[in-house]
């Protein structure tokens, strides 16, 4: 298997990545973005189906970002159009992805990542970071610190478990987002960029994740870094 990161991942958590049989694709810098999230995969990238291993990549990726892709077999499109530097204008691709719902705020997301959710439940949430706001834990399972994705998820009938915000690290800003510190590698094991030990919610994340048989494993021994998600095809 594959999975995206982010360029600044450290030689711990690659080491872990690779213990587990993933290789790595970088995601590289974008200079249209500020650096604390120009790295961020969440940002530039994103799954739009696994088993047909196709993504959406965001307009300026290099060629050699390309090439990479095509190495891989990983079909791709292209955003319609470039991110920016402010939001709204860097969160055109930060949706919460799944297998019958799509959840963004909808006036933002980048017109050719709508156009391929057509056959979804779509959902229209305050919070344009939506992917950095959600730990996806199954299709209707999910981990945030955000009351408006909370709210409007929950009359779906999903299963949320809401935390409160901060205690992530997200160097240049004062606390990062849940969801962008890891990912399922597969539905039973969930990676996290850090320890849940050294969470201040990190029992009730471990419970939560033990409803579904998913169990944590951590690529590196701190606290939880915001690494803008692990995505795994």
């Amino acid at each position: 298997m594959i999975c995206f990161i982010d360029y600044r991942t450290n030689e711990e958590e690659r080491k872990s990545l690779k213990s587990l049989n993933l290789s790595l694709i970088e995601i590289p810098p974008c200079d249209n973005l500020y650096e604390a999230i120009n790295g961020h995969v969440d940002i530039q990238v994103n799954i739009l189906d696994k088993n047909k291993k196709k993504i959406i990549i965001q307009k300026e990726m290099p060629e050699t970002f390309k090439n990479l892709l095509i190495k891989n077999n990983i079909s791709f499109i292209e955003s319609k159009n470039s991110l920016g530097y402010n939001y709204p204008s860097n969160i055109s691709l930060n949706s919460l992805i799944l297998n019958n719902y799509f959840v963004h705020n909808l006036k933002f997301t980048d017109p050719n990542l709508l156009s391929t959710q057509k056959s979804k439940i779509l959902i229209n949430v305050k919070q344009g970071y939506t992917k950095c706001s959600s730990l996806i834990v199954a299709d209707k399972a999910i981990i945030t610190s955000d009351k408006s994705i909370y709210n409007s998820l929950i009359k779906e009938n999903f299963d949320i478990l809401l935390l409160p915000p901060g205690d992530i690290i997200l160097e240049g800003l004062n606390y990062g987002f849940i969801g962008g510190t890891g990912g399922l590698i597969n539905k039973n094991i969930m990676a996290f960029f850090g320890s849940l030990d050294n969470y201040l919610y990190g029992k009730e994340i471990k419970n939560f994740l033990a409803k579904y048989n998913v169990k944590p494993i951590y690529l590196s021994k701190g606290k939880l870094i915001d690494r803008g998600s692990l995505m795994v095809l």
